[in-house]
């Protein structure tokens, strides 16, 4: 059964929504109704509920794990949980729909196979689903399931799904989404979350739970081009590896075998690959995202930063490259204002050449001409580096065309960013 278990597919997803559209009553329901709640975490959330004065036992604070969080009655950090049935295991990452903490949102999604976008059937498409939504796209996501949220506060009206379904639909035309899928769900009540609904008989789609069960999941990595990003230089000092000169580091792409011809950058020397060692084991291949020492044929000088790829397939070297920015920090980027840029294992100084346009969120216009850039705001941007940088678009690579930004002064993350 632990093998098993171990050999099941992992599907990460996130959800997000604006505030009080019911995120962590739905991870609750979904927890709840699957039977993977403890019967003390239950009881502990039982006795929540009655102290705040709720005739029902609130799911929403399985999830909401702050203090803080449960006193205001929202998700300020990302909860992330752990749950399986027979068929897949799952890791929720329930993150914040406040638009002040959307950078959470960021952070939840970087890693996630599908997002779940709520929208209360009541208020229909806000600022924030349109922002959530734009977000899982620019991160890659490939797929969404919007789950319109209350329906029972709406009687179950299958003509107020529909022109919901209808307006996400014009919305989402603009997006670079393949894979979108609708279902009418009532958190607190359970209906087509786990089980099915008696109370919308029009609905003749899939539950959510089977939905997560059934839907096909990509490989997150690109198994196609060799990136190989050097963390450390091993240099072990013992007679068993007197001479052992090994690179470490977790391959971001593609596989390498013993014997495979590789360049290393920027320096732009060639050599083959020698060996290939999991910790003690010396393996034959290796492949994203595995962690591995690699020595080479030839002595090349090479350290942190640089990357061994293969020379008949390379990356972007540059210092010039142009991101998409989700901004972090009440103050927004100038025209050569300076940070530093952290990309894959490389740490470099870089400056904003130029500063494209500031996105509206709610018509995906791209504004030229904007007042100024603060928290929150997504800008496509120019930056130079001081020296360059070994990229994919984000696209082709997520781990090599994701990079973020440090103020060098306060150390504080302004931004994170998808290279196009």
């Amino acid at each position: 059964m632990e093998k098993s278990y171990l050999d099941m597919e992992l599907l990460r997803f996130t959800t997000a929504g604006s505030v009080d559209d019911g995120k962590s009553t739905l991870i609750g329901r979904l927890l709840f109704d699957s039977k993977s709640i403890f019967e003390d975490q239950l009881d502990h959330v039982a006795s929540s509920s009655k102290k705040r004065g709720l005739e029902h036992t609130d799911l929403a604070l399985l999830t909401d794990g702050l203090k803080d969080e449960r006193e205001q009655g929202i998700t300020i950090d990302v909860a992330y949980r752990y749950f399986a049935t027979p068929k897949r295991k799952f890791i929720i990452a329930d993150t914040p729909g406040h638009i002040q903490y959307t950078r959470n949102m960021v952070t939840g999604a970087s890693t996630a196979n599908l997002a779940l976008i709520l929208i209360d059937a009541r208020k229909g498409i806000v600022e924030q689903t349109c922002r959530h939504s734009f977000i899982a796209s620019l991160l890659q996501i490939p797929h969404i399931v919007v789950c319109v949220n209350k329906m029972d506060l709406v009687d179950h009206s299958e003509e107020a799904f529909e022109k919901i379904k209808s307006d996400y639909k014009d919305f989402a035309a603009k997006l670079d989404v393949k894979d979108i899928r609708f279902i009418p769900i009532s958190a607190l009540n359970g209906d087509n979350v786990v089980n099915r609904s008696e109370n919308m008989p029009w609905y003749e789609g899939a539950t959510l739970l089977n939905t997560l069960e059934t839907i096909h999941i990509a490989s997150d990595y690109n198994h196609i081009d060799g990136r190989f990003p050097v963390q450390t230089v091993l240099r072990p000092k013992s007679d068993k590896y007197h001479d052992y000169r090994g690179y470490a580091g977790r391959i971001a792409g593609g596989i390498f075998k013993k014997g495979d011809e590789v360049t290393v950058l920027p320096s732009g020397f060639t050599s083959k690959v020698k060996q290939i060692h999991l910790m003690e084991e010396e393996i034959e291949e290796a492949f994203a995202p595995m962690s591995v020492a690699m020595t080479l044929e030839d002595d090349i000088d090479l350290g942190r930063g640089d990357m061994i790829v293969k020379t008949g397939n390379q990356p972007n070297v540059s210092q010039d490259v142009d991101v998409m920015l989700c901004w972090f920090s009440p103050q927004g980027p100038q025209v050569r204002s300076k940070y530093t840029l952290m990309h894959a294992s490389n740490e470099v100084k870089a400056m904003v050449k130029n500063i494209h346009y500031k996105l509206d969120i709610n018509t995906l216009h791209k504004e030229e001409s904007y007042d100024k850039i603060t928290l929150n705001d997504i800008i496509k941007v120019s930056l130079r580096t001081t020296k360059p940088i070994m990229n994919d678009s984000y696209r082709k690579n997520r781990s090599t065309g994701a990079l973020i930004l440090v103020d060098e002064a306060t150390n504080e993350t302004v931004a994170a960013g998808m290279i196009v």
